[in-house]
């Protein structure tokens, strides 16, 4: 592989990866703002996913682990896959009734995490990874493809489990007002 293809995949992995890891300290850990196990246990039960705690472990196995195997590019095609699921349900669950943009809170920010899953489940980690360092050789395209099919089943599951729960919006008071 040349090195700019490498090199360029090096970057897209450490800053794609690392950015989800952090997504989930902040489940994981309570890090960067977030509100820890405890917290994302209590949105995983709001949003209607139940048992919550499996849910939960899920959503913080693909953003932390997910992250982390790709940034290092160590098991490449399950981190992927993991992202790629993490980010399909943020996006359908949590962002695409908002939109695109990322100032509503829509669906940008997460496609974009998304999209550098897929792609670097399907080109590989490069090699500056951890991958070619250990001489890990893995049907990179057949198991991401298999990793993130599986992946998109469960996020599937997990929607048609969660459906029609949703954080309840503010109470609306209705008009008593003759008018």
């Amino acid at each position: 592989m040349a090195v700019s293809l490498s090199t360029g995949l090096l970057i897209l992995r450490l800053v794609a990866g690392l950015t989800l890891a952090a997504h989930g300290a902040q489940k994981l850990f309570g890090w960067f703002g977030g509100s820890g196990v405890k917290g994302t246990l209590q949105m995983q039960g709001r949003l209607g996913f139940k048992p919550a705690p499996l849910w939960a472990g899920m959503a913080i196995l693909g953003e932390f682990g997910g992250g982390l195997s790709v940034a290092f590019g160590f098991l490449t095609p399950l981190g992927a896959a993991g992202m790629f699921g993490a980010m399909f349900m943020a996006v359908v669950k949590g962002h695409w009734k908002n939109g695109f943009w990322n100032s509503k809170r829509g669906i940008e920010f997460p496609l974009q995490l998304l999209a550098a899953g897929v792609a670097i489940g399907i080109t590989g980690p490069g090699n500056y990874s951890l991958d070619a360092l250990f001489g890990i050789a893995l049907p990179e395209v057949l198991l991401f493809v298999i990793l993130a099919l599986a992946a998109l089943l469960v996020d599937i599951i997990g929607l048609l489990i969660s459906r029609g729960a949703a954080v309840a919006p503010a109470a609306v008071k209705p008009n008593t007002n003759p008018s």
